[in-house]
């Protein structure tokens, strides 16, 4: 007996009604299943961000993930060889003492670069000729590259893994050779900034920093003998026989989004916090931060000046682009590098990733004329004479008195 028309109708009926009842729940299904699976993932991976598609992520989110991932795997190598009584000291042309600390970090970075943006340029400090023609040295380096790596494989992964032999090595070292410049992306790397502070078991850096036509976008430091705690008081005792404990820290900033710090892991990225430069209402409450070295900055204009802005406490001496990292944090508040020579230019890579870090945490950075920083000359601040780095407000007091006793000499 066929149904008649009505018992039609009602089949029909029916199937639409199964049919969207089976789609509501699929729907449901997928948007409550997806983003658990996507957390699911970061659980095996803790720390490392899985992008998808439809991720909001933010400008320059990769590249800052990919550069603290590299300077974090970098630092682990640095301080391998920074706990060995040796630390495998070499002598450049230029008579500024080298590691094999220098050599292999930036091999280890530049690697994670060419991993993920095989196109960008590369202006890093070291070159492998020597290593080429040492073969010892060679061995030593490549003993230390070959066993270094993240604790956590998705982060390692994300670096592109392990150099995969010698040759290969000294090539990436090799790539740090571009001229610099003001059109497209260019990386700046200082392996080891501070060499002579990492020697004597001071503070040192390892500094990464990503220009766009010029500007700097993107910069990192991971600095190992650092407190943690970013409210610790500066003193005269870290440019020396520094240790681990309760030290190391990753300094982050991108252009517009802020300044943060976090602990130095092995492995995947601790989480962060903010920070930003301390306000000054009384200058003469305010402390220095100055090169270990005279050759590097004058002392005596430096203790000039700060006797002209009534500031009383001692100034603290460190070596490297740490002293970027401490004023941004308010551990100190103002350092200054002052020209001792008229014709030194100084190297892009000793300053892009602190200018931007302090610029984002509130501060401001010229040189002793007022000017910006210019990246976009190439390998050197050519367009540049000395540093001044101070917060915002009280930057144009501190100008006008460098400007003062330098204009006496």
């Amino acid at each position: 007996m066929r149904p008649n028309k009505d018992n039609k109708r009602a089949i029909s009926a029916k199937f639409l009604l199964v049919s969207s009842l089976l789609i509501v729940t699929l729907a449901t299904f997928l948007s409550r299943a997806l983003p658990r699976l996507t957390s699911l993932a970061s659980h095996f991976s803790p720390g490392v961000r899985y992008h998808t598609l439809n991720d909001n992520m933010s400008s320059y989110a990769k590249e800052l993930q990919v550069a603290q991932l590299a300077v974090q795997r970098a630092a682990i190598l640095t301080k391998r060889v920074f706990h060995e009584k040796a630390k495998g000291t070499v002598s450049k042309d230029d008579k500024s003492p080298v590691t094999i600390g220098d050599f292999g970090a930036q091999a280890l970075i530049i690697s994670a670069l060419k991993a993920n943006f095989p196109d960008d340029e590369i202006v890093a400090e070291e070159e492998a000729a020597q290593l080429r023609q040492d073969a010892n040295l060679r061995q030593t380096i490549w003993d230390l590259v070959k066993s270094t790596q993240l604790s956590d494989a998705a982060a390692e992964g994300l670096l592109g893994g392990a150099i995969k032999d010698e040759e290969t090595m000294l090539t990436m070292i090799d790539y740090g050779n571009s001229k610099g410049g003001a059109k497209g992306r260019i990386w700046a790397i200082d392996p080891i900034d501070g060499t002579k502070g990492f020697l004597r078991g001071g503070q040192y850096a390892v500094c990464l920093a990503l220009m766009v036509d010029g500007n700097v976008k993107v910069g990192v430091l991971g600095c190992p003998n650092l407190p943690i705690d970013d409210a610790a008081v500066l003193t005269g005792s870290m440019e020396s026989g520094q240790t681990d404990e309760g030290r190391g820290v990753l300094f982050s900033g991108v252009l517009g989004q802020g300044a943060t710090s976090r602990p130095l892991t092995t492995g995947v990225l601790a989480a962060e916090k903010s920070i930003s430069m301390r306000a000054i209402t009384d200058i003469a409450a305010a402390t220095f931060c100055e090169s270990v070295e005279a050759g590097h900055s004058s002392h005596g204009d430096q203790a000039e000046i700060a006797k002209l802005l009534g500031i009383t406490n001692p100034s603290v001496r460190m070596d490297s682009q740490a002293k970027y990292a401490s004023i941004a944090r308010g551990a100190g508040d103002i350092y200054l590098r002052l020209p001792v020579s008229a014709t030194y230019q100084e190297k892009i890579w000793d300053h892009a990733a602190g200018d931007l870090i302090v610029r984002e945490a509130g501060g401001a950075v010229t040189d002793i004329h007022g000017k910006p920083l210019n990246f976009s000359i190439g390998r050197t601040l050519a367009d540049n004479k000395g540093v001044i780095a101070a917060p915002a407000a009280a930057h144009p007091r501190v100008l006008k008195v460098v400007q003062e006793v330098l204009s006496k000499k």
